[in-house]
């Protein structure tokens, strides 16, 4: 039975890896109380998105991939040198780089779909610039944790824990300055975006993210520090889309086998992630423990040891896992460390780069496990990190007490609520 009338959305996305699960679930969610949904997105991401039941509909200007071969990766930010390097290739290739070409091909979109309501992928600035021009409602969809900064945050980007001093409130106030002054070198092709389709200049990167009705928060409050935000910030609950190219999996331990289940798990993108996952192959290959170590579809099952007690495979799904397992090591992607703490399950993180770091802080900030910096990720560390999870009966509370946090956000279906009203209620206005 529909909750109300029939609607038209339009999500435009990129194909990021971990982005891409959450937001085609949520389009599928749609589609299920019967809205119409198109995905404005890569070719590569046009059999998840028909998958979904979603009309599929690609970009013609913006960067696109046909595959998700780790050579067409255009963003490359696993070739940076420096964390602050990445950031970069981010920002001239995703986030405000293209911002142009994003939003010539979504209000393209726009015109020929006549959405309700524009879901964009909050790292294309470019969509939403469309959205505010073509006076369509707006929702940016956070699929990690929020980024954007903000006061009473620290500075985004550096897996940094809140401030408890003078200092280190000092501290966070000049990273965040510096931090501020990269996205700004972005500002021109912002801006250039926003001439093309009629809109008048910003003086600032952050003021975009002040256009849209909606950032869409895609975990539980509780999951984040405690700060303000503005009113236009929802947090909605993460959605816990299967990706599809995950595949079945059958346990080769017989079912009268007590050892706990330790899952492996490090990013579905490739981010020079091979020599990490060895290092967990050995930290877990001594201890009375079964492990599934998952590669992602980026890299081969073939390339990692396995014995008796570790099965390697491509991927398998979490939700049929997950019930099963003790603990879980993974690079902190939003993806995985939302899908297991909605099963209760303490966490090891190992990030790699990305906003990683930050979810990594806030599993150990909540309690509901240990971070393990990459470089000093042996694996006698992983190993004492991992018996540690195992054994300490406070990780596996605190990461219960978030699962219950996440059922209930998961009762309330907030997150197609918040879509399905700013579909009846119509854009908020900006001041020009």
């Amino acid at each position: 039975m529909l909750a109300m009338e029939t609607k038209r959305f339009l999500f435009v996305m990129w194909e990021g890896g971990g982005n891409i699960p959450p937001q085609l679930g949520l389009a599928r969610q749609l589609v299920d109380r019967g809205h119409e949904v198109r995905v404005l997105t890569e070719p590569s991401v046009a059999q998840d998105v028909i998958g979904t039941g979603a009309s599929f509909a690609t970009f013609s200007t913006a960067p696109h991939r046909d595959d998700r071969l780790r050579e067409s990766d255009f963003v490359r930010d696993v070739d940076a040198r420096t964390p602050l390097g990445a950031f970069a290739a981010a920002r001239d290739r995703v986030l405000l780089g293209p911002a142009a070409a994003y939003a010539a091909d979504t209000a393209a979109e726009i015109d020929r779909f006549r959405p309700d309501v524009l879901a964009a992928d909050w790292m294309l600035t470019g969509a939403a610039v469309a959205g505010e021009a073509r006076a369509v409602p707006t929702a940016l969809l956070i699929h990690n944790v929020d980024l954007i900064p903000r006061p009473g945050k620290p500075a985004p980007g550096l897996g940094l824990a809140p401030a408890s001093s003078a200092l280190g409130r000092a501290r966070d106030r000049l990273l965040t300055a510096a931090l501020l002054s990269m996205f700004n070198r972005g500002l021109p092709a912002l801006n250039g975006a926003r001439r093309s389709l009629g809109l008048a200049p910003l003086g600032h990167v952050l003021e975009q993210m002040d256009r849209p009705d909606r950032l869409l928060c895609l975990y539980s409050e509780a999951f984040d520090y405690p700060a303000p935000t503005t009113p236009s910030v929802r947090y909605v609950g993460p959605v816990l889309e299967q990706p599809a190219w995950a595949e079945p999996w059958a346990s080769t331990w017989g079912t009268g086998d007590t050892r706990p289940l330790v899952v492996i798990s490090l990013s579905t993108t490739f981010m020079r992630q091979e020599q990490a996952l060895r290092r967990c192959i050995e930290a877990v290959e001594a201890l009375p423990v079964r492990a599934l170590v998952t590669v992602g579809p980026a890299m081969g099952p073939a390339a990692f040891r396995s014995a008796e007690s570790i099965a390697v495979v491509r991927s398998a799904p979490h939700e049929s896992v997950f019930p099963l397992a003790a603990a879980v090591i993974t690079h902190a992607g939003m993806g995985t460390v939302n899908r297991a703490l909605a099963h209760g399950l303490p966490l090891v993180c190992l990030p790699l780069g990305r906003d990683q770091g930050d979810v990594a802080a806030r599993v150990v900030w909540h309690g509901a496990g240990l971070r393990v910096a990459p470089p000093l990720a042996s694996a006698a560390k992983l190993r004492r990190s991992l018996l540690r999870v195992l054994h300490e009966a406070s990780f596996r509370a605190s990461a219960v007490r978030l699962q219950a946090a996440i059922a209930a956000d998961l009762a309330a279906g907030r997150a197609t609520a918040e879509l399905e009203a700013l579909a009846t209620s119509g854009p908020i206005a900006v001041t020009p």
